[in-house]
């Protein structure tokens, strides 16, 4: 057995910039102080300031006293506080009374983190939106794992949470460190004590001002103060490598294969001590093989390492491996079971992928012995948008063979095919279900698999638009009647995201006729497993039902 025969390795190491990766759990050391203390340490650097002695303070105007119409009317993104501008290095306080319609979790305050720029001007971005019930979204930084919600030290009880927000006194902080990092962190005190803790971090510019403003969303907020101190984060802890996993691999190869082509498709991703994972140049990945690709047939084990910290530093190697079969050179494919989707659904021009799903192909080697082939290895031709059967070639090296499917087209699509459409924004048209009677929404799914809500949700509402409730295809929902409803599903959380795209998807909204209805969601996910979510027998007017989907950063192609 020869040890490491070869090794790929970037030997350069990586100077650590301003920025910081995302995934930070465990914020202890830049926790803000309870509401009380936090008085008696801004009383000491006002004073310090009015004495002379520091420009460490700075009291900030209030221009806005009241966002938000104060019968809690104001819709989403319609009332905002003033810009609350934060420079590098420095900390930002604000402390507001906080009201909201109480209907849902999220009418209350909602925070947004963006850059220098004003709103609907050229420049302006956002880092992350937050809301007050351990909820958000954000650009490619934000990480919704990251959110820390403390409820007291016990579990959540969320209609008492809606009590407890309303008249809660609300101090949030927002520290800018000079790493190039935003830590806010928001203590909303109800008027009994209660301390609801919510927190979170992300990586945002380290030289640029932020903003900071509060969004009104059947909520308003009576604005009391707000200042600036020295922001409290010298430095941002280093977190030492706890485990890599590389994919993308193949799982066999012909003997004598090239390093690079072995190694074309792979992607690491580390997961540090304090839990954060993300993904790494593989050129900064360590490769070594136990016994040469290039020698002998059989299974041969790759060893990969990784010896980086959080922030780039070399420290600690953590280390992986996989398998790989070494065979003969492969000449013959055939298709040994056809895959389980034959039919593809389009609208447009909008590209298909190939459905693996079930596909089992046999390689025949040089020698004329026979092996499975490996989907992974296999190579298709584009799938072309016409209607009617065609022929797919599967390929490996020089080694092909052809696979029958059929496209029908689909009566319509709702989304966007490159998945930029924003909630609420792309329906179905609604339809009327009568007392006794079914309305049937069959399709395709596409999606970027980016969040469990990236595909179809139901809307249940009257004729005049009052809705029952919105659900979604992942065990969730809300609206006056969603309480009463039975959610039920068999959903397998490890990978209900990653096969959300390419998926078969059908939804039956029923209207019982007894002033309840019914919604049941049929799904084969793009791997071929079939799975079911219910939401069965909840409150409606049995005369005056309708139904739609929306569906957001998701494609979906109707079939009837």
């Amino acid at each position: 057995m020869k040890i490491g025969k070869w090794i790929l390795k970037a030997l350069s190491a990586t100077a650590f910039t301003a920025a910081v990766s995302i995934g930070c759990t465990g914020l202890e050391p830049y926790t803000i102080d309870a509401p009380d203390d936090l008085a008696e340490k801004i009383a000491a650097y006002k004073a310090e300031k009015e004495a002379g002695k520091s420009d460490d303070y700075e009291e900030i105007t209030i221009t806005t006293a009241i966002v938000g119409a104060e019968d809690n009317t104001s819709g989403w993104w319609s009332e905002f506080s003033q810009y609350f501008n934060v420079p590098s290095g420095k900390k930002l306080f604000v402390e507001f009374e906080n009201f909201g319609s109480g209907a849902n979790n999220w009418n209350n305050w909602n925070a947004c983190v963006a850059n220098g720029k004003e709103r609907d001007t050229d420049g302006y971005s956002e880092y992350f939106v937050i809301r007050s019930d351990a909820y958000g979204w954000g650009n490619a930084d934000y990480n919704g794992a990251v959110i820390e919600f403390d409820y007291g030290g016990g579990e959540v009880n969320w209609d008492e949470f809606r009590e407890k927000m309303q008249g809660a006194t609300v101090t949030l902080s927002l520290d800018h460190a000079r790493a190039g990092a935003a830590f806010l962190e928001v203590h909303s005190v109800a008027a009994d004590g209660f301390d609801i803790v919510e927190k979170y971090n992300q990586k945002v510019s380290a030289t640029e001002d932020i903003n900071l403003f509060l969004i009104a969303d059947g909520s308003h907020f009576n604005m009391k103060k707000a200042w600036l101190v020295p922001s409290e984060i010298a430095e941002i802890p280093d977190e030492t490598a706890a485990s890599i996993v590389v994919t993308g691999l193949p799982e066999s190869v012909e003997i004598g294969s090239p390093v690079d082509a072995i190694l074309a498709n792979a992607a690491a991703t580390v997961t540090f001590t304090d839990n954060s994972s993300t993904a790494v140049p593989i050129e900064d990945v360590t490769f070594s093989l136990t016994e040469d690709f290039t020698a002998t047939l059989g299974t041969k084990t790759l060893v990969y390492s990784y010896s980086k910290t959080k922030q780039g530093n070399y420290g600690t190697s953590v280390a992986g491996y996989a398998q790989i079969e070494v065979t003969n050179p492969v000449v013959e494919l055939q298709i040994a079971q056809a895959p389980l989707f034959t039919t593809y659904y389009f609208f447009d021009n909008t590209a298909l992928d190939f459905r693996t799903a079930g596909l089992e192909v046999t390689a025949v080697y040089a020698d004329g012995s026979t092996g499975s082939m490996p989907v992974s290895n296999l190579t298709f031709s584009p799938i072309e948008i016409k209607e009617g059967a065609q022929e797919v070639t599967l390929s490996y090296k020089e080694a092909s063979a052809t696979c029958t499917i059929n496209l029908v087209k689909g009566a319509y699509a709702v989304g966007a095919p490159d998945f930029t459409n924003g909630w609420w924004t792309t329906f179905t048209p609604d339809f009327t279900v009568a007392a006794g009677e079914s309305k049937v929404f069959e399709m395709d799914l596409y999606s970027d698999n980016l969040e469990n809500y990236h595909s179809p949700c139901t809307i249940v509402r009257k004729a005049d638009m009052t809705e029952y409730l919105v659900v979604r295809e992942d065990h969730f929902g809300w609206g006056d009647s969603y309480a009463g409803a039975t959610a039920e599903s068999n959903w397998n959380w490890d990978y209900f995201r990653a096969r959300l795209n390419n998926s078969h998807v059908t939804i039956t909204v029923t209207n019982n006729g007894d002033n309840t209805a019914s919604i049941r969601y049929e799904v084969i996910d793009s791997e071929g497993e079939s799975h079911f979510q219910n939401y069965l027998n909840f409150a409606v007017d049995s005369a005056d039902v309708n139904c739609c989907l929306v569906t957001e950063e998701s494609y979906l192609v109707l079939v009837d």
